[in-house]
């Protein structure tokens, strides 16, 4: 069995062995640095935590998770990868592989008790929206330490004015408190992907009692970007611009201006109307 955090050596034995090749349709790129695969769990502070990982790979950072955390639930997609993890972490008893794509599945149905955290290297096609549906419908997971493409961090963390600004960022203001913990080089990858990678920390935080409604509203307006949302609003509002009004909100307003705040307003408006 191989222990802990891999090197890229150990790493590509596992798939040699195993007559496994990465996969880029599915994201995959190894984390074969030791360190930062042990400042990650550091970051995650999981001292006999429940820890949900999406992304097992070959198991490098399930194996320091389970060293530190009380339980670990690992899922992986590519059933090629089970036989590595077998190896890697078979005969951890804290560890739970299942060999189940997160994004087919309600996770809040899946994570028993409360409160977990989630910390994992996201495959890249797909790591925005697990973070994001994660944080809207899985109250279980109260704090988040995933590693992302660096431009991912920033749509996740931006502030309005920004170009990075957007669906993203309003999510993440409404569910969490976050920052980005340390920028991660791709040469520490196998194979190596052609961008950046960033740790981003975020912190669940009560959400506003409008936060869903908010979120569709600014879907619709992130959707049609280049116009006023007294426009874009139109096809949600009988009267946008009276609603826009009575939230506080001009009506000239375009979407990378509002603050999620503003679009909890605009929730809670249209509520107002909906029982007047």
């Amino acid at each position: 069995m191989a222990e802990g955090a891999q090197s890229r050596t150990i790493i590509r034995a596992l798939l040699a062995d195993h007559g496994v090749h990465p996969d880029k349709q599915l994201g995959q790129n190894f984390l074969a640095d030791p360190n930062i695969v042990r400042k990650i769990v550091s970051v995650a502070d999981i001292e006999g935590r429940n820890v949900v990982e999406v992304g097992a790979g070959t198991g490098s950072l399930t194996a320091e998770l389970a060293a530190r955390a009380g339980r670990v639930v690992a899922y992986e997609v590519d059933p090629s990868l089970l036989p590595i993890l077998a190896e890697t972490v078979g005969d951890s008893v804290n560890v739970e592989v299942r060999n189940t794509d997160v994004t087919t599945i309600a996770l809040c149905d899946e994570l028993d008790g409360e409160p977990w955290t989630m910390v994992a290297n996201l495959p890249y096609n797909v790591g925005t929206g697990i973070v994001l549906d994660a944080l809207r419908h899985t109250g279980a997971v109260d704090r988040f330490v995933v590693m992302v493409q660096s431009e991912v961090a920033d749509r996740m963390l931006s502030s309005p004015g920004n170009r990075t600004y957007g669906l993203p960022s309003v999510v993440v203001g409404l569910h969490a408190k976050g920052h980005r913990s340390f920028t991660v080089p791709p040469q520490v990858f196998e194979p190596p992907p052609s961008v950046e990678s960033a740790v981003v920390v975020l912190d669940r935080v009560a959400a506003p009692r409008r936060a869903e409604r908010a979120i569709e509203i600014a879907a619709v307006g992130f959707g049609q970007r280049r116009k006023m949302l007294r426009r874009s609003l139109s096809s949600l509002f009988e009267d946008p611009i009276g609603l826009m009004e009575a939230a506080g909100v001009d009506p000239t307003s375009r979407p990378e201006q509002l603050l999620p705040s503003d679009y909890v307003a605009l929730a809670e408006a249209e509520r107002a109307v909906d029982e007047g």
